[in-house]
């Protein structure tokens, strides 16, 4: 599962992005017609950031924007002079364009020019898939020193035009789940005085034989009048399998690592919602390790959330501790993780 490589690999700073000030339930029931009260219960995420205005629809920030900003922050934050960076990564699940690719928009933006980037076309893994290809990039030896970026903009999918009235439960759910954001980590072989040791990468696409648990479409002039919706999911697919995967992820990184529950000292854990993450966690079961998460605050920012939970990870772990990443990607069911080390 995890493939050995040949130089050491160290997360050393984080940064992110959310656009806007904090849109609470009250704000979004207004707006969509929503019933506050389900959002808080069934849901449990009590804020989330839009790059839209909720009120005149209009676009105020890209994907784009959002992801230099997180790398520009997590390149100030581990004091790294842009010169340094020899490559980018970005997932995400809803890029500004089809091309150009936003990963070069990123770049550009951060005034980074001849060297190579790589876009990643995921959910919730794509995130660990861009720590995944750093990691290999930098293990190899080709490379010292990257950024690794996830970033989504589900609003762009959000018709603040449709009356949801009478919508059923299953399909709320996609119009109060999500918020936009970005996040990024810088990698390098060289371990600074606050770097973690990026010990595993998990990234296994699982879901041979199954249906999608969420489609996002695109429409061309061939087909953008047809009435199929642009994002679709299964959430009671969702709740059934997620918990199930996520201990699975769970004890192959622990199996793979060679690490007992005891040893970890901070947890995690998938950041679907703020209901579904508690969940989740108490079906993990590592009591003694301190949970990370953000997504109650934040919503589902998508490939965002990983980088977010790191970032806060980076500042409350301690020498000789140990820290442990789920992600569930429901998309084709894929299951996604990691592993630090403060050395």
């Amino acid at each position: 599962m995890n493939v050995p490589v040949s130089a050491p690999v160290h997360i050393t700073a984080a940064g992110s992005a959310l656009p806007g000030e904090p849109v609470d339930n009250a704000t979004l029931s207004h707006a969509l017609g929503v019933n506050a009260e389900w959002i808080d219960v069934f849901i449990g995420t009590r804020t989330r950031h839009f790059a839209r205005d909720l009120t005149t629809g209009e676009v105020r920030w890209s994907l784009a924007d959002l992801c230099a900003r997180a790398a520009a922050d997590a390149l100030e934050a581990g004091g790294t002079d842009p010169a340094e960076v020899e490559f980018l990564v970005l997932g995400t699940a809803t890029p500004d364009h089809l091309m150009p690719a936003t990963v070069n928009q990123v770049a550009d933006r951060l005034g980074l020019d001849h060297l190579p980037t790589y876009q990643l076309q995921s959910g919730c893994a794509g995130a660990v898939q861009a720590l995944s290809v750093a990691r290999h990039l930098i293990g190899s030896g080709e490379f010292t020193t990257g950024l690794a970026i996830g970033g989504d903009v589900c609003t762009k999918h959000l018709d603040l035009r449709r009356n949801l009235a009478e919508a059923a439960p299953g399909d709320l759910v996609n119009c109060v789940l999500f918020g936009d954001g970005a996040g990024a980590a810088v990698l390098s072989s060289q371990p600074r005085e606050e770097a973690v040791a990026l010990r595993s990468v998990l990234n296994r696409c699982t879901g041979l034989g199954r249906e999608p648990g969420q489609i996002i479409d695109w429409f061309g002039l061939a087909d953008r009048h047809e009435s199929r919706q642009a994002l679709t999911e299964d959430y009671k697919a969702i709740e059934e399998s997620v918990p199930v995967m996520a201990v699975e992820i769970l004890w192959e990184l622990l199996d793979d690592l060679r690490w007992s529950p005891d040893d970890l000292d901070f947890l995690l854990p998938p950041q679907l919602s703020g209901r579904m993450t508690q969940l989740i966690t108490e079906q993990l079961g590592v009591p003694g390790a301190r949970e990370i998460s953000c997504v109650a605050d934040t919503g589902n920012n998508g490939n965002a959330l990983p980088f977010l939970q790191v970032e806060q990870l980076l500042k409350e772990i301690t020498s000789g501790q140990k820290a442990l990443a789920v992600a569930v990607e429901s998309s084709k069911w894929i299951k996604a993780g990691f592993a630090l080390e403060r050395l």
